[in-house]
């Protein structure tokens, strides 16, 4: 009884889905023929579903832009479900996409491409709530999105037998990728790696196991309930009704009618890893919750059960860090930039008469891994029969050794090379010890099958030799000649360095060292006209106060650092800064221009930077900088920190990095001040002892321990401005709501673990990756361990984008690290 009710309401779908068509073509606001759209700032660039929950039109694809259908998400964080001709290149910002009778046509550069056509006379079209965009002839549907999948299917989407899902070639490149899902027209739902798509024949890396006999009178198809987001397999067009053959829940959302009430949204989605996972998304509430993405389910459990690595080589996965592909022993990548385009052997054949030579080789051992492929021997044996019987053979490139389970014998498994689709075995169906033939020599030629890379190269023209032996002699004219120019130029800058340094000593003479050359003196009158008697004070410090003043007839404004007379360390502080900011010249270095030494009185005259310190920009303002800004002023930041680290002649520790000392000029440039806490390394020193200096909260933990100074302290302090520019916070804050959020560096570690980095930007348009990335270098750079902190280098190198950046470990706070642990 239940069962024919069950196939009454399947029965009933099709008509429910054609009336609700008919009946949101007749309520939606249509789109006329004549209405276009374009990513030119002045044009509508989409076309949104009424809800406001989905939109049809231009999204941001590399360095221009793609069409598609998105679901619109928290801070312009959207999730494109559609991609019209996907390994299409990207469009310029002047193309228009127009509607009229024949379809969507894609104008650009006075080219014209139909993206979407019908035969028949097209009279509107509608963006649905259900994600589905729709051209219609009258009241009839002439064209659909949801008959064009690409990489995903919605609820009361359906993927046909015979049809495909393909997956992206990463999150934000949407072209043919290396996955396909398939719904064979058995009833089987399988995974393949994409080059199989015309040879089905292979082995998939998942299924469904729902494949049945085929019959001309069923047709099977794969569902998604709009309503229960129960993802399953069905047939339709049988005589007696539409029949329920499979049916699996994705994790028990079958009844959760609470999702539905609230809009809930699902989607299954082949991604660009091969993981087929199936989302739920909750469109919030009236209560002010927000709107929220829900992994439910994933076919797969582990990412290294895709069969994504090449010949000879398999899947790994470090703590951490994404897959990647391994050789098996015996074999090297064909490609470093490209792992997963497999290895081939590295040692020569040694078979000679039909007997294998078994001195040029070993046998190295893998426990528990597999591979797909016919075996050319099987016999059974024991396991070091197995290994020696492979080691002698002239045919076996390596050998599995295996108990079956369910078997009460070992068997040995011979496989010439290459092996394909090689993987740990995880599930432990056997219990495996895999054997590897490896050559002994590092130099021996390299034997190349139908698989291998070819590098035997033999010389069978005598006048190769002749043009090697000119090119060596050419070369070596070439290094001589070479040698005499560079030597004359050394000779040369030798001679201008001594002249030079005779003129320092001249110079020194007067009160000038060397170092001092490019600095005014002043005297005491001179800057207390210039500063109106110290009448505008600037800011104070610890060793003295900062005062605007004018020089040049009013003409050149400076800041004058006056230094406390009577302090001991007053006067420590001035050589400290004489001997640093004078050698310095860098962008985002303040300049000293000069300095006072009257008796006992010291002050300093630098440029003025007339925008404050960043402090001001990001602890004072109203509204927070830009994005851009502040992603712009923490890699300069950085990159003056790494000057005075490894540019400069001797390395300067500053010792004192924070907000306060970091000065802002009259274009916004960031610029380092305050050298007064510099340590001054010599050239053959990598580290200096010192009392507890700078500023807590900035201070790395060295400090405390009365362990050597580095100049990984400045990185660490870094480390900790960069999170208050990522989260315009201090580092710490009392009057939260949240405990978690008193400590910056603990929160934003937390947020990291959870994968929930929005709330440190809570309202604001950023570029996802880069705040992940800039998240990780501050984490990395805060770690309590010196050696394991980045240099400046790094830091300025994975800022900008040219290095990639590992999950970094938890940094100093035990909760946090606890919390990890516990996950």
């Amino acid at each position: 009884m239940a069962s024919n009710y069950i196939a009454f309401v399947l029965f009933l779908l099709p008509l429910l889905f054609a009336g609700e068509a008919a009946h949101q073509k007749n309520s939606i606001p249509s789109i006329i023929p004549g209405s276009i759209i374009s990513p030119r700032t002045h044009h509508k660039i989409s076309w949104p579903s009424p809800s406001g929950q989905f939109e049809f039109g231009f999204y941001a694809y590399g360095h221009g832009f793609a069409i598609g259908i998105w679901l619109v998400g928290n801070n312009n964080r959207n999730t494109v479900i559609w991609t019209a001709n996907p390994d299409d290149p990207p469009v310029a910002s002047n193309a228009v996409l127009a509607f009229n009778q024949n379809g969507l046509l894609l104008i650009e550069a006075e080219q014209e491409k139909l993206i979407a056509n019908s035969s028949l006379s097209l009279t509107s079209a509608s963006m649905l709530d259900s994600g589905n965009f729709v051209l219609y002839d009258d009241s009839h549907i002439a064209w659909q999105s949801f008959e064009h999948p690409t990489d995903t299917i919605l609820g009361g989407q359906v993927l046909s037998a015979g049809d495909r899902l393909l997956s992206g070639l990463s999150e934000t490149n949407h072209s043919s990728g290396r996955f396909q899902l398939i719904m064979q027209s058995d009833g089987n739902l399988v995974l393949y790696t994409a080059n199989n798509i015309e040879d089905t024949s292979k082995v998939p890396y998942w299924s469904s196991g729902t494949h049945f006999e085929q019959s001309t009178n069923f047709t099977y198809r794969l569902f998604l309930d709009s309503i229960s987001g129960v993802l399953h397999i069905d047939v339709e067009n049988t005589p007696s009704g539409t029949q329920i053959l499979s049916i699996w829940n994705a994790g028990g959302v079958a009844n959760s009618t609470d999702h539905n009430r609230n809009g809930t949204i699902y989607r299954a989605t082949l991604g660009p890893n091969g993981m087929l996972r199936l989302y739920s998304h909750d469109n919030g509430d009236e209560y002010g919750k927000p709107k929220e993405d829900y992994l439910i389910w994933s076919a797969l459990r582990y990412a290294c059960d895709v069969n994504f690595c090449g010949f000879n080589s398999f899947c790994t996965t470090l703590e951490g860090q994404q897959p990647t592909c391994r050789c098996v022993p015996g074999s090297v990548f064909v490609d470093l930039n490209e792992k997963t385009h497999g290895c081939f052997k590295d040692y020569r054949d040694g078979c000679r008469d039909g007997k294998e030579n078994i001195t040029l080789y070993s046998i190295d051992q893998i426990e528990n891994i597999t591979w797909y492929g016919i075996a050319y021997n099987e016999a059974r044996m024991s396991m070091e029969e197995c290994k020696n019987s492979c080691l002698e053979d002239c045919y076996c490139g390596a050998a599995l050794y295996q108990k079956d389970k369910y078997k009460s014998y070992n068997v040995c498994l011979k496989h010439k090379l290459p092996l394909e689709y090689v993987r740990r075995n995880i599930y432990q169906e056997f219990n495996t010890m895999a054997f590897f033939k490896v050559g002994k020599s590092t130099n021996t030629t390299i034997s190349a099958t139908n698989h291998d890379r070819p590098t035997k190269f033999q010389f069978t023209n005598k006048n190769i030799y002749f043009q090697i032996l000119f090119l060596a002699l050419g070369l070596a004219i070439f290094s001589c000649v070479s040698i005499t120019i560079s030597c004359l130029y050394i000779f040369k800058i030798r001679i201008l360095r001594y002249k030079r340094l005779r003129l320092g000593e001249i110079k020194g003479q007067h009160g000038l060292g060397d170092e001092e050359l490019t600095l005014r003196v002043f005297s005491y009158n001179e800057l207390k006209k210039a500063t109106n008697g110290y009448k505008e004070e600037l800011g104070k410090g610890g060793f003295g106060a900062v005062y605007k003043g004018t020089l040049n007839k009013g003409q050149k404004l400076v800041a004058v650092k006056k230094l406390h007379k009577l302090i001991e360390e007053g006067e420590k502080e001035f050589r400290a800064e004489m001997r640093a900011i004078g050698r310095t010249n860098h962008k985002n270095l303040v300049r000293l221009m000069g300095y006072c030494a009257e008796d006992s009185k010291r002050l300093l005259v630098y440029e003025y930077m007339s925008n404050g310190s960043l402090a001001d920009l990001l602890f004072k303002q109203v509204h927070r900088p830009y994005w851009d800004e502040r992603v712009r002023i923490a890699i300069e930041v950085a990159k003056g920190i790494h000057y005075l680290h490894e540019e400069c002649k001797n390395p300067i520790i500053h010792c004192d990095v924070k907000p306060q000392n970091i000065l802002m000029d009259d274009f916004w440039t960031a610029k380092i001040s305050d050298f007064g806490l510099a340590k001054l390394l010599m050239p053959d020193q990598t580290r200096t002892f010192t009392r507890i200096r700078g500023t807590r909260g900035y201070m790395a933990p060295e400090w405390e321990k009365n362990t050597p100074i580095t100049v990984k302290t400045d990185v660490y302090s870094y480390g900790i401005v960069l999170l208050e520019i990522i989260c315009c916070r201090k580092n710490l804050k009392v009057d939260v709501e949240n405990v978690e959020e008193i400590v910056l560096s603990s929160w934003v570690y937390r947020c990291f673990v959870h994968r929930d980095l929005d709330k440190l930007v809570v309202g604001e348009d950023v570029d996802r990756k880069t705040l992940e990335n800039m998240v990780k270098v501050g984490l990395w750079c805060i770690q309590d361990e010196p050696f394991l902190r980045p240099s400046m280098k790094s830091v300025v190198l994975m800022l900008e984008g040219f290095t990639d950046i590992a999950s970094p470990p938890c940094p100093t706070s035990a909760s946090v690290c606890e919390l990890r642990r516990s996950m």
